[in-house]
This record gives C-alpha cells, sequence and structure tokens, in this order.
C-alpha cells in the first residue's frame, strides 16, 4: 500500500521482517562460506542424526529416551521416572534452566546460532533446498528471475516430506519406535489420536518452516527477549568493531590495486593502514553482512534481539577483508567491554555463582537418584464393597490394592509378609509378583485379623515387601474393624434402710 504522508513514518524498519509500509519482507539470504559455517554444519548434522538415532538406542530394555506421557513413565538413559517423582523432575529442571543462564552469561546466544532446532533445520535442511530448486545452490541470495512452477511444487513436495518424517520422529520420543511402527502399518482409524497428533504437528512444521519461518527467533521466541537481563558487559557476543570500521567508505577494485603492493600476489597483498586512514575506516560499506543474516539485521547498528548469533556475517567480513587486504576480525566474537577497551574479565560473580547453584542441585540430583528404591511400593484401601468382612472363622478381612513398580534393571519377584503385631496375615490371591524390569502390576492384598484384636474399630499394622534381591520396604497399614462392646456389671442395690421409696417420700411430706 501507498504511504500516507498523514501518517509519522518510521525512520526504520520497525521489525527486519517488515517493509515501511507493513508488508512482508522474505528474506533469502547469501551464504557466506568460512570457518564457522563449517563448524557449524558439522554441529547441525550431528545434532540431526543424534536426534534421529535416539529412539532407537536401547539401554536396559528401554529407548535411551522415552516420555511416556499417557502412562506417566519416563525413561531417560536407563533411569526410570514416573510422574510422582516430582522433587527428581524439579531438580532437572532447575539444573537446566540454571544452565542456560550459566551458558549465556558466559557464551552469550551461542545456542540459538549452533543448537536450536530452529536455526538446525532452518539454515541446514529447509534454506539448502530452497536454494536448490531456486537455482542458487552454495550461493544463496534472491534467484534472478522466479523458479519455475514445477519448482515450486518440487519444493514444497520435499518440505513435506521432511516434516512428516521429523513428526514421526518426534512422536517416536512419547510412544517408541515399535509402537510407531506398529501403529504407521495399521488402520489411522484404530489409533486416531496418534494420527491427528502426526498432522497437526507436520501442518506445524509447514507453517514454520515455510512461512514463518526467521520470524520465530524474531518475534515468537522468548529467549532473545531474556538475552538482555542474561547477558553482562563480559558475556561473549558478535559485533562490529566501529572504531576500527568507523568511518565506512567505498573502496573500488582499482583504487584497492592501486593502493596495494604490486609485488606480493593479489590474495597476499596489505594496503598498510595509514594509507587506509586516508579513506576512512576498514569497512567498505558493501553490506555483506547484511544480505547474509538470516533475520535480516545489520550487525554494525549495535546489540539487537534478532542476532542469533550463527557467525554468517563474521565470515561474509572476513572474506572482505582478505580482499581489500586487511586483517580480519572487523566482525568478531567479542565483548561489550573488549569493544570499550576495557578488557574482558572472564572471571566474575555471576560465573561463579551459576556453576556453584547447579553444582549443589546436581549433587542433591543424584542423591535423590542414588537414594532411590530400586522399587515403589503403595497400598491402597479398595474403596468398593464394605470396608471389612467377618469371616465364617470369626477374623477380620481387610482388602487393599497393592501396587508395586519395578525400577530394577532385571525382572523380580515380589512377597508381602506383615512385620507386626502377631496374629495378623496377608494373602495375595496369586501368590507371589512376577514383575518385568520398568514395569508395575497391582494387585489385591487380603489382610486377615483376629477379631480380638481390635479395640477401638481400628489397628495399625506394619508389612513388609520383600524380593529375592534382597528388596526390603515397609509400609504403615490402618486396618478397620469393629468396635469391642464394654462388658455391663449387674449393679448391687443399696440396702433397705438406704433406698428412698414412694412411701418414705410421703412419710417425708
Amino acid at each position: 500500500m501507498d504511504n500516507n504522508p498523514s501518517l509519522l513514518q518510521p525512520e526504520e524498519h520497525v521489525l527486519s521482517t517488515l517493509e515501511a509500509d507493513g508488508s512482508r519482507r522474505w528474506l533469502q539470504p547469501k551464504l557466506s562460506k568460512g570457518r564457522f559455517l563449517n563448524r557449524r554444519r558439522w554441529t547441525a548434522y550431528g545434532l540431526i542424526a543424534a536426534f534421529t538415532a535416539i529412539p532407537y538406542i536401547n539401554i536396559n530394555g528401554k529407548p535411551a529416551i522415552l516420555l511416556d506421557v499417557m502412562h506417566r513413565e519416563f525413561y531417560i538413559l536407563g533411569g526410570s521416572f514416573r510422574a510422582t517423582d516430582t522433587l527428581t523432575l524439579a531438580l532437572f529442571m532447575l539444573m537446566v534452566f540454571l544452565g542456560i543462564f550459566a551458558v549465556t552469561a558466559m557464551l552469550g546466544r551461542v545456542w540459538c546460532g549452533w543448537a536450536c532446532p530452529q536455526t538446525v533445520y532452518m539454515e541446514y535442511i529447509f534454506r539448502p533446498i530452497e536454494r536448490l530448486f531456486d537455482g542458487r545452490k552454495g550461493v544463496g541470495g534472491k534467484p534472478a528471475k522466479p523458479p519455475a512452477a514445477w519448482r515450486t511444487g518440487a519444493k514444497y513436495l520435499c518440505y513435506f516430506i521432511i516434516c512428516l518424517h521429523l513428526s514421526h520422529i518426534f512422536l517416536a520420543y512419547f510412544v517408541g519406535v515399535e509402537q510407531l511402527f506398529a501403529w504407521s502399518l495399521g488402520s489411522p482409524f484404530k489409533h486416531p489420536l496418534a494420527f491427528a497428533t502426526i498432522l497437526f504437528i507436520t501442518a506445524a512444521m509447514m507453517f514454520d518452516f515455510c512461512l514463518f519461518r526467521e520470524q520465530l527467533c524474531i518475534v515468537a521466541c522468548p529467549y532473545g527477549r531474556l538475552q538482555s537481563v542474561l547477558i553482562d558487559k563480559s558475556s561473549m557476543i558478535i559485533s562490529y568493531d566501529p572504531g576500527r570500521g568507523e568511518p565506512r567508505g567505498k573502496l573500488g577494485r582499482k583504487k584497492r590495486e592501486a593502493l596495494a603492493d604490486k609485488n606480493k600476489p593479489e590474495g597476499d597483498r596489505v594496503v598498510s593502514l595509514e594509507i587506509m586512514q586516508g579513506f576512512g575506516g576498514d569497512c567498505i560499506d558493501c553490506h555483506e553482512c547484511v544480505t547474509t543474516c538470516p533475520t535480516g539485521i545489520d550487525i554494525r547498528d549495535g546489540i539487537q534481539l534478532e542476532c542469533i548469533g550463527c557467525a554468517q556475517c563474521i565470515d561474509a567480513c572476513d572474506t572482505i577483508m582478505n580482499r581489500v587486504g586487511r586483517p580480519k576480525g572487523l566482525i568478531r566474537y567479542t565483548s561489550q567491554e573488549a569493544l570499550a577497551g576495557e578488557g574482558r574479565h572472564i572471571l566474575r560473580p555471576r560465573v561463579f555463582v551459576y556453576p556453584l547453584l547447579i553444582a549443589v542441585i546436581f549433587s542433591l540430583f543424584l542423591f535423590v537418584l542414588i537414594s532411590k528404591a530400586p522399587a515403589d511400593v503403595t497400598v491402597l484401601r479398595n474403596v468398593s464393597g464394605r470396608v471389612f468382612t467377618s469371616l465364617e472363622s470369626g477374623d477380620i478381612q481387610n482388602t487393599f490394592r497393592l501396587k508395586i513398580v519395578n525400577r530394577d534393571t532385571q525382572a523380580r519377584d515380589y512377597n508381602v509378609r506383615v512385620v507386626g503385631p502377631a496374629g495378623v496375615m496377608v494373602v495375595l490371591p496369586e501368590g507371589q509378583m512376577a514383575i518385568e524390569p520398568g514395569a508395575s502390576r497391582t494387585r489385591p492384598l487380603h489382610v486377615i485379623t483376629p477379631f480380638d484384636l481390635f479395640e477401638s474399630g481400628e489397628l495399625d499394622i506394619e508389612i513388609e515387601v520383600i524380593n529375592e534381591a534382597g528388596l526390603s520396604i515397609r509400609r504403615q497399614v490402618k486396618l478397620s474393624g469393629p468396635y469391642q462392646r464394654a462388658v455391663i456389671e449387674p449393679q448391687v442395690p443399696d440396702a433397705p434402710g438406704n433406698q428412698d421409696t414412694p412411701e418414705s417420700e410421703n412419710n417425708h411430706d
């Protein structure tokens, strides 16, 4: 739409993905090859391979990571966790958040540019496919002319296949590979929830990687907005050095060749600092750092929340510096205080506080994890039917539900016995409970108690669950029973002379 002169016009882009008139600015960044691109590429492919392989790796008969939300069971690197392990899960999540704070305080937004799934898949899966079908393979940037319709259709078909594959891998973390494979071969009407989940995740990924793209980092991700409070002047950032680069100025090819040392090969020519100062700073205002940025910002404008720390601007600028014969590092990993000439203070309070807190919480996490029994035992009263039953023998029977979760790595056989008081007997209708590793079983448990042990309608006993590996877990159980009726002793009548009779009352009158 046309700009309305009666409205206040912005001096610059409100967002890097919006034009001045409010329309969408579609970014097609150039690909700047260099040392950081190669390192990030190997890191990204390693993370993609790990994400795909983890559901297929078994540890102690279970996937390396299985988050079975439906059954409230979680298996992580051979350890089993339940939804009732609130303390363990809380300590783990606290370590994760403090780890994010610590890494950000020291290394800035290294997560965003190097390991975030949005960056990894966008920059190393979807953009390379886009460049392939747009005819810009290995180069990037806008194509000279709109691609043919068949190329666009093939591109989105590839997008759909990849998103469908990623959604299946994602679901495998929650149901397991074997279950997912069985569902894939069956009718979707037999498992509509899983089928709907796959469709929803695939559609969400298509929307993200085809339409929303870099806007997820710019307007949706909260991490970029947190960086202003998580970093300090000593945190590592990617920044342009204005002291060296300003004032900016164009440096044409003929002028550059005239200033360079003619006796050296073109790649080794160096322009002296005195000569370059006569033509301005080292920045030649080529805009390569802008055209290569995946979020469309100008790194020379200072710290910006849109910067994801991908280092593409560093590779682009280093290439230009080589061409004009100037040292690399006009754009580099540095810190705010280093740019101000104050030096970088690596040792500072938050560098000690965060790791110390993480170490303390990790110690508590290990203590809770190690001290946890290899089985969970829960005894619940059977609420259906009578509270207790009187048997023909005169004994009183209470029925409970005994649930045992085997956290051991081997199958175990569990038995139950009474610790006290004497005379109480427990009965498992089907004998001992055989439970596979990581599984759970719930069985009825009958407690038979002599009638004489009940005095006030209740009785506290202690039962013990044992197995062949030496496990011993005790639980207090409250039994219900009849109230013992008090024996009424016959009253002895008073002496005749001491009794009040109607006649004596009349005599008193």
